[in-house]
């Protein structure tokens, strides 16, 4: 297994309950395909550098973690297709 980080950005007007479902179900994503969470980094809220969806700000979260190679390509799609996500992540080996 590698090591990776991926930093996403969600919608800045979500509830605290609604951010912590979509944190919960990245952690639960990685640890259902084998792999280990070793942190995630709530940021919070930031202002974008612009506008996004009409929106100025978006609360950003770090997740290291460790993962097979062929997974990365999962967890890209489900990020991609999760509504909550205003910014494509970006997935890094560490």
């Amino acid at each position: 297994m590698r090591k990776y980080e991926m930093l996403y950005v969600l919608d800045a007007s979500l509830t605290d309950e609604a951010k912590d479902a979509v944190v919960a179900k990245f952690e639960e994503l990685v640890k259902s395909n084998g792999g280990n969470v070793e942190s995630t980094d709530k940021w919070g809220v930031k202002k974008l550098a612009y506008e996004i969806d009409y929106k100025s700000e978006g609360y950003y979260v770090l997740m290291a973690f460790e993962a097979e190679p062929s997974f990365i390509k999962e967890l890209d799609r489900v990020a991609g297709i999760t509504e909550s996500v205003i910014r494509r992540h970006i997935t890094v080996k560490a």
